[in-house]
């Protein structure tokens, strides 16, 4: 398994919307410069069943991809919250994966009283879980 390091900071961020957003999947992307995680972008999720799943605004995707652009950043990474479910790629998750160089992450509320967060990278089928390691 490969290990992929995440600043200590950006996952309390993340974790922290995720609680925000309890009800609904909270979703956004995440910028690196060299590929060391930077900033988190969140989007709104504009999903008709935001309970269930996630679709990120194209508009502000699309000012998120810009403004990492402007910060010299490259798209790290893709997250999203399973309020009900486990940290792991739904099949919804693993059909509209559109990113194979990107990392997905997925936080978990579905557990008693800890938040759960695991990585993947999703090309087609296959399904790759990263070992995240905090710096």
């Amino acid at each position: 398994m490969i290990a992929v390091k995440m600043p200590r900071a950006l996952v309390n961020e993340l974790l922290h919307q995720a609680q925000l957003g309890a009800d609904c999947e909270i979703c956004g992307l995440i910028g690196a410069r060299d590929g060391v995680a930077q900033h988190c972008y969140p989007v709104p999720n504009t999903a008709v069943e935001p309970q269930q799943r996630f679709i990120m605004d194209p508009k502000t995707q699309i000012d998120a991809l810009r403004q990492m652009r402007a910060c010299g950043e490259t798209l790290f990474a893709i997250y999203h919250s399973h309020p009900t479910a486990p940290a792991a790629p739904s099949m919804m998750d693993r059909n509209e994966a559109g990113y194979p160089e990107a990392l997905y992450l997925i936080i978990s509320l579905n557990t008693k009283g800890v938040l759960e967060m695991r990585g993947f990278y999703i090309q087609g089928e296959d399904v790759a879980e990263v070992a995240l390691e905090l710096g």
